[in-house]
């Protein structure tokens, strides 16, 4: 596998080096675990607005979703309306689609009802969290058997927007898999932060 070697002379997973901005992101934040439900509920929204877009573009935009989406509170969002609606169309700091824009508002809803059942976000998706012997190497495949589970127990509680491939990309990024390339350098990290991480329960 091709590898970006960064500033500081080590390899790094290959997408990080597509964009300037790539590489914080993919040092600090991807693949490591999450448990903050607004952070969960955030970065599967902004991965159904990355549908057919590059995730530059979305996370040039994230500080602009944020405001927009009352900082992804899913309880505050869950009540905006049709002057919501209206108000998010006209906002040209987001990706103005009407479809992602109504779904977030739907999920909203769907989110607040999982976590009035199951007590948080975070112990719901991480009830997904593939085991050791399931996880695909790193880079090999676009759906994984967990997140085909996982979109389709989405699917039936009424979320929209959250196909395989979508709720992977989440999973990747979230960190309840380790898809960083075996030689990359921030690997090892990821993998001990997973180490000391109590998924929720």
């Amino acid at each position: 596998m091709t590898m970006f070697i960064a500033p500081d002379g080590q390899a790094r997973c290959s997408w990080a080096g597509a964009a300037p901005e790539f590489l914080s992101y993919h040092d600090t934040e991807w693949g490591f675990p999450v448990a903050d439900d607004l952070q969960l509920f955030e970065k599967i929204c902004l991965e159904s607005f990355q549908s057919g877009l590059s995730w530059r573009t979305i996370l040039a935009k994230r500080e602009n979703f944020r405001h927009a989406f009352a900082g992804f509170d899913f309880r505050v969002v869950a009540e905006f309306g049709e002057a919501e609606v209206t108000r998010l169309l006209g906002d040209s700091g987001i990706v103005r689609h009407r479809g992602k824009i109504e779904a977030v508002i739907n999920n909203a809803c769907r989110a607040v009802e999982l976590v009035d059942e199951d007590h948080s976000l975070a112990k719901y998706f991480w009830s997904y969290e593939p085991v050791a012997d399931e996880a695909a190497p790193p880079h090999a495949v676009s759906i994984s058997s967990a997140s085909v589970a996982l979109s389709r127990d989405l699917k039936a509680r009424g979320w929209k927007f959250v196909g395989p491939t979508t709720v992977l990309a989440f999973m990747q990024a979230m960190g309840l898999v380790n898809d960083h390339a075996a030689d990359c350098a921030t690997r090892p990290f990821a993998s001990a932060q997973r180490l000391s991480f109590a998924p929720p329960r």
